[in-house]
């Protein structure tokens, strides 16, 4: 009986691995096995998904945001279905799986913006997870909120907008927001 309960259990982990596997994934590529790949000119990551969902040969995909040389953000379509690996460029998925941000201690906004009230803006090294903007909001009395702006959205560089006002939150890939008081 504990030889059967022990199999069950373990078929159930080994499946929930195997699940949250399925999830796309930001922060992370999967190179190689292309077999198509095209421009995204509004930068959604969303889009990427939707054509492999779209296309009966696509098993998994990559998406690259936009360059701060001006290089469009781009869709990879993947004949088979290749292993991760963690890159700060892209967002990656499989067949099935929409774009599901990560979750940071809920703090942080995944492909939020906040537009308007900017009190002060600055330039920052590109950061897929907008710790330093974060970090600087946390540190002034004045910062109620913040967005950081990925290059190559708009913007040649990565920047970092404090707020004294908590703006309504908008999506778009283009940013990472966060609420800090």
């Amino acid at each position: 009986m504990r030889a059967a309960i022990f199999s069950v259990a373990l078929a159930t982990v080994a499946a929930l691995a195997s699940a949250s596997a399925i999830f796309a994934q930001s922060g992370y590529d999967r190179p190689g096995g292309d077999f198509s790949s095209a421009a995204v000119p509004n930068g959604d990551p969303a889009v990427c998904a939707s054509r492999c969902e779209r296309d009966n040969r696509c098993r998994a995909w990559s998406f690259s945001y936009p360059s701060a040389s001006g290089a469009p953000a781009m869709c990879w379509l993947k004949k088979d279905i290749v292993p991760p690996v963690e890159s700060g460029c892209c967002v990656s998925g499989v067949r099935g799986a929409g774009v599901i941000e990560p979750r940071v201690g809920g703090a942080t906004e995944y492909s939020i913006d906040r537009t308007g009230g900017d009190y002060r803006s600055f330039e920052t090294p590109p950061d897929p997870k907008g710790k330093a903007c974060a970090d600087a909001c946390q540190g002034e009395n004045r910062c109620r909120a913040w967005t950081y702006r990925r290059p190559g959205y708009s913007v040649t560089t990565a920047h970092c907008y404090l707020k004294d006002a908590i703006k309504p939150p908008r999506r778009r890939p283009c940013c990472i927001s966060g609420v800090v008081r």
